[in-house]
């Protein structure tokens, strides 16, 4: 199985920026997307912005211009760079990573999600 660390969060004022990093651990052979999604108090979990082991991006529309997602293939670690954070950005953000364990002729697909980070944004 793959385990996802998560780390970075915390407190910080609007405008304010903060930095999400998430390591992929496990005896995957290939890891696909990776990405952050978010909940807040109340609401389901939406995605902020995923990866593709090819460098693609998908952002939601409410951090387009304001946050970053990347990735290092090498070290199994995605990014998220969050800038001119807002109050309602508040949420616990949520590392996942969906892949391929076992050979390449033989595996089976996997999606594993971290612990969860939290992120508050005061006014």
């Amino acid at each position: 199985q793959v385990q996802l660390v998560e780390s970075g969060g915390g407190l910080v004022q609007a405008g304010g920026s903060l930095r999400l990093s998430c390591a992929a651990s496990g005896s995957a052979f290939s890891i696909d997307a990776m990405g952050w999604y978010r909940q807040a108090p109340g609401k389901q979990r939406e995605l902020v912005a995923a990866i593709t082991s090819g460098a693609g991006t998908n952002y939601a529309d409410s951090v387009k211009g304001r946050f970053s997602i990347s990735r290092d293939n090498a070290k199994n670690t995605v990014y998220l760079q969050m800038d001119s954070l807002k109050p309602e950005d508040t949420a616990v953000y949520f590392c996942n990573a969906n892949g391929r364990t076992g050979t390449p002729w033989n595996y089976r697909t996997f999606t594993s999600w971290g612990q969860g980070t939290q992120v508050t944004v005061s006014s």
